[in-house]
């Protein structure tokens, strides 16, 4: 069975502060046929997000959708607080790799040929 990742699917998978307590994860897709096919099989969801972390989906405080642009917002709280002694990342940028291990079945996606590439790249241009 083949796999596609998460990344693979995504124009932006990010990172960011979202205060001093918190870090928010924005992930946007492509394709809005992923994205509903993503949300509606619950391929994605606050449990599977707090497992890739390693941390308990109450440490989730935030998990929404965004219909109208293909998205989900997941804010986690952050186990050191932002500047605080010890905290390696101030701005909460970059914490999006444990995502990067997120992967679906394709054919629950109805892959295609060239899917993950950019439309420049499908062309020739890129």
């Amino acid at each position: 069975m083949a796999r596609i990742f998460l990344d693979e699917l995504c124009n932006v998978l990010r990172s960011k502060n979202a205060g001093p307590f918190r870090v928010s994860i924005d992930i946007m897709f492509k394709d809005p046929r992923d994205y509903r096919s993503i949300v509606e099989r619950k391929l994605l969801t606050k449990e599977i997000v707090a497992q890739a972390y390693g941390i308990a989906s109450d440490d989730i405080t935030n998990f929404e959708t965004f219909d109208n642009v293909s998205a989900i917002k997941a804010t986690i709280k952050r186990r050191i607080a932002s500047g605080s002694p010890g905290d390696s990342d101030c701005y909460g940028m970059n914490q999006e790799g444990p995502l990067l291990q997120i992967s679906f079945p394709s054919e629950l996606l109805g892959a295609e040929e060239g899917r993950g590439a950019s439309p420049g790249a499908l062309s020739g241009l890129a």
